[in-house]
Order: structure tokens, then C-alpha cells, then sequence
């Protein structure tokens, strides 16, 4: 399906969501390369926002475009990573004028709003779907470096429930490639800035246990991260240390986006499917991280959420 498409276009653009993660840089810039390696005749822009310094060695970061031209209109866009539309943010308007559209995705909440998708929930992530779709024995080192980024991103560093023998199969062929999958993993999961360790402290501090301790929430407000100096792309994994608590089962962190609105980020154990929780809020995501936006205090955001979240306990008591 891929392959074929790039065939018959001759100018191509990659999109994800707002607020890229590893998996949405990684699938994008893996593929962009991909496509310049084996299709020099095509054109090939990539549209994302800011990207996080610690994946700008992935190599065509540098030549990601962060606004959309007026007028510009592509043969093909394909959407990596995104479950809905709107969350394409300053590219919708370049999906809705390209001749053809492809979403390639591995969110549950997925509508399939392209006219070709290939979007399977049970994949680990994005970047083992492109990773199937490319031909393998075509991918460089450098386009093999930003999938296994973006497996190693949406995989825990292979610690979550949706890494599977299939996404292991993957991540050991792109080793092949000549990947150095150490200095990835330690580069973009588990090394953090003073900052950032600072701000994970918090958290952790004002977090508060509710349902008898199976759930846990913590916030930041907008003037909190003013004073330690980091932004929204410095949270990454709060929610899911969150979730290593003892006998937590559902982890939620807020941070604020603007006066009393949040963006909230939920993680699970085995007991509660997020996914549904994010959907009755207008979000998505997966069965074991999801999230969506709310307006309201902290305290009413959980309390919007302790229904939710003890519907789906009962069930399993």
C-alpha cells in the first residue's frame, strides 16, 4: 500500500500531532528518509511542531517545516501518528487539499479519517507500522535510527504491555541496520535535565491518592513551569512514573495550558481501559495512556474523573 502510493505521487507530505512525541518525530522523519533514499525524484516535506532537543539527532530534523504555505498543494499527505484531524493542528488545511491522503496510526480512537488508512491498535507504536509497510532491505542506518527512536518512545524502552514478540522481532532487525540502540535509549528515555528532575519531584510531592489507593494525581500550573524553566516537552513520562506507584492502578497528570484549562494524561495498569475515559472527555489514546483536555480546577478534574475510573473498578471487583 505504501509503496504503491509514493509511486504515483510526486509530492509528498508527512504531518503528526500536535505536540510531537518520539513515536510521531520518529515514524515522520523515518520515513521522510526513507522516501529521499529510495525515491530521489519526489518531493518530500514534513510539517510538525517544535521538535524536542533530545531527538534533533535524528537526521532531516533540521529540515522540518513548522508552518504550512498558503496555496501549496501535494499529490499526497500522509498523516503518522495522529487519531483524529484536528489534531494535525496547522497542517489540516495541506491534508484537506492534498489529492490523495494515507493515515498510518495505532490509536484505538482512530475514526480513519484519511481516504487510505492502516491503523492497528495492538501495534507498540507508529514506527513499527511504518517499519512493516517500508522495504526493509532498503532502510539506512539514519532512517532505521528514527524508527527505533520512536519504538523505543511509545514501548517504555521495551517495558510496557504493548510490546509484543512482533515489536521486538522489529527493534532487533533495525539493530541490524546498525542502530545504536544503548545511546538512544539512554538518550531519549531515561536521561532528564536538572529541570526536569526538579519538576518530576514535584509532582511527586503534591501528588494525591484517591479510590483507596488505586489511583494517584498530581498537577503543574503555567507560572509553576515559568519558575523551574521548562515547558510542556519536559513532562514526558511524569505520568508514567506516576504510575509505578504501589498498588496504583489509574495515574493522572495535569498541566496547565492556559488559566484553569488542562491537558490531562492518564496511564494504567491491567484493570482500566483509559482509552474509554479520554473518548467520554472528547480525547483518545490507547488502553494503558490516553488523554484529552478539560476546563476546570485540578479538583474538578478529578473529581469529572473518579466516576469514570470507578465504573470500570466495579466491573472488577
Amino acid at each position: 500500500m505504501l509503496n504503491r502510493m509514493l509511486k504515483l505521487a510526486d509530492t509528498i507530505a508527512i504531518g503528526g500531532h500536535v505536540r510531537p512525541d518520539g513515536d510521531c518525530i520518529g515514524s515522520s522523519m523515518g520515513l521522510c528518509r526513507y522516501i529521499k533514499e529510495n525515491y530521489s525524484d519526489k518531493e518530500v516535506d514534513v510539517y510538525l511542531e517544535e521538535i524536542p532537543e533530545k531527538y534533533r539527532f535524528i537526521k532531516e530534523t533540521e529540515n522540518v517545516k513548522f508552518a504550512a504555505p498558503e496555496g501549496k498543494v501535494y499529490d499526497l499527505f500522509i498523516s503518522l501518528d495522529c487519531a483524529d484531524l484536528e489534531r494535525l493542528g496547522f497542517s489540516v488545511p495541506l491534508f484537506e487539499q492534498a489529492a490523495h491522503t494515507l493515515c498510518i496510526d495505532h490509536h484505538v480512537s482512530n475514526p480513519g479519517y484519511a481516504q487510505e488508512n492502516h491503523i492497528v491498535p495492538e501495534a507498540s507504536s507508529t514506527s513499527e507500522l511504518v517499519y512493516r509497510l517500508v522495504d526493509k532491505d532498503k532502510l539506512s542506518r539514519e532512517a532505521a535510527e528514527a524508527l527505533y527512536a520512536g519504538i523505543v518512545n511509545d514501548t517504555g524502552a521495551f517495558q510496557y504491555s504493548c510490546t509484543s514478540p512482533a515489536t521486538l522481532r522489529a527493534a532487533a532487525e533495525l539493530l541490524e541496520a546498525g542502530v545504536d540502540a544503548p545511546g538512544i535509549i539512554r538518550d531519549t528515555f531515561y536521561e532528564k535535565t536538572y529541570a526536569q528532575h526538579q519538576v518530576l519531584g514535584r509532582a511527586l510531592l503534591e501528588s494525591i491518592l484517591f479510590q483507596d489507593g488505586k489511583c494517584i494525581a498530581s498537577y503543574i500550573r503555567e507560572r509553576e513551569m515559568k519558575f523551574f524553566g521548562v515547558d510542556r516537552n519536559d513532562l514526558d513520562g511524569i505520568a508514567s512514573q506516576l504510575r509505578n506507584t504501589k498498588g496504583v492502578e489509574v495515574a493522572i497528570f495535569m498541566d496547565e495550558i492556559r488559566p484553569n484549562v488542562y491537558k490531562v494524561s492518564l496511564r494504567s495498569g491491567e484493570l482500566v481501559d483509559v482509552s474509554v475515559i479520554a473518548r467520554y472527555f472528547g480525547g483518545g489514546g490507547h488502553k494503558r495512556a490516553a488523554g484529552f483536555t478539560l476546563t476546570g480546577t485540578p479538583y474538578d478534574v478529578i473529581n469529572n474523573l473518579s466516576g469514570q475510573i470507578a465504573l470500570q473498578l466495579e466491573k472488577e471487583e
